[in-house]
């Protein structure tokens, strides 16, 4: 059985969806490479925005619920979502940042890397890393940020828990190893080869639980390359008692979910077969994709579904 691969993506509930992808989209530079409907919720959109074909460790997915109110940060959540920019694109991002009134903390040293930490309109927080590896492969070429600054997928998350130990013990299972460490945070890595390939736990138990509404993270979910070695997860999760899902069909991926020790909900997603089963790589996220059992409300959908300037 392989090891996960990294970050496959990570899913947060937003307020607004025109803020939100006025700023992922418009303030970041991401691609929209999907615009579609939460499967479990039809009458909600879900946002997928990443490079331009949306590779695995690229995607950041948003369920918009503008009615709902804010979440809490706090302990049993990813409370920090970071990207990986080029070694020399911090001053880039400063001042585009500030050009946009986005209050920006840093930059500061984290484990040898310079930090620009911020949030988002929700309140949700995200970090731009400078990294020593950023590979001009998970960047949006046709974006509003010039290349050499742009974006390159994810360079890791944060998990926050009251204690750290059993979810370090999941993270060696799925393959994962401690690579540094400083004062109550502790990074793990899995030797794939791949971008987006860290993950830091936060020790925190002076913080309360957190409370996944708008501006939080809903779920994190890891790289499997395919349906047989998902498989192999299921059994083995399964074995281990963690309480996991039956495979779901998610059209772009195929998922299983579970909770972590310390309550973070786990999903391990398959690389294929990908957002152009449904577009054009060329036409990815331009209009509203439905399911084929969603086809016959589409009318419906469009009268009820907020309306996007793209």
């Amino acid at each position: 059985m392989s090891e996960i691969l990294g970050i496959h993506h990570i899913t947060a509930i937003a307020g607004d969806p025109q803020s939100n992808l006025d700023f992922y989209a418009g303030v970041l530079g991401l691609r929209l490479v999907k615009l579609t409907v939460n499967f479990d919720d039809p009458g909600t959109y879900h946002l997928y925005y990443g490079d331009g074909t949306g590779n695995p460790g690229t995607i950041l997915t948003f369920f918009p619920w503008p009615s709902a109110p804010r979440g809490r940060h706090g302990t049993g959540q990813v409370t920090e979502t970071a990207f990986a920019i080029p070694g020399d694109a911090i001053p880039y991002w400063t001042a585009r940042l500030a050009e946009r009134h986005v209050p920006v903390e840093g930059p500061f040293d984290r484990l040898g890397e310079k930090v620009l930490s911020f949030s988002d309109p929700d309140g949700m927080k995200v970090e731009l890393v400078a990294a020593k590896t950023a590979p001009d492969d998970r960047a949006w070429q046709a974006g509003p940020v010039p290349l050499e600054f742009a974006i390159r997928g994810f360079h890791s998350a944060t998990l926050c828990e009251t204690d750290h130990k059993g979810t370090a013990a999941l993270l060696t299972t799925l393959g994962f190893k401690l690579v540094a460490q400083d004062g109550n945070r502790f990074r793990y890595a899995v030797d794939s080869g791949q971008p987006a390939a860290l993950v830091d736990v936060l020790r925190a138990p002076e913080q309360r639980p957190g409370r996944v509404l708008v501006g939080t993270v809903h779920h994190i979910a890891w790289r499997t390359a395919d349906d047989r070695q998902q498989g192999e997860w299921l059994k083995e999760l399964t074995r281990l008692e963690y309480g996991v899902s039956p495979v779901m069909d998610r059209k772009y991926f195929h998922s299983i979910y579970f909770r972590e020790p310390g309550n973070i909900l786990f999903e391990i997603a398959t690389d294929p077969p990908g957002f152009a089963v449904d577009e054009a790589p060329e036409k990815l996220g331009s209009h509203l994709v439905l399911p084929a059992w969603l086809e016959p409300e589409r009318g419906r959908l469009e009268s009820v579904l907020p309306r996007l300037q793209l």
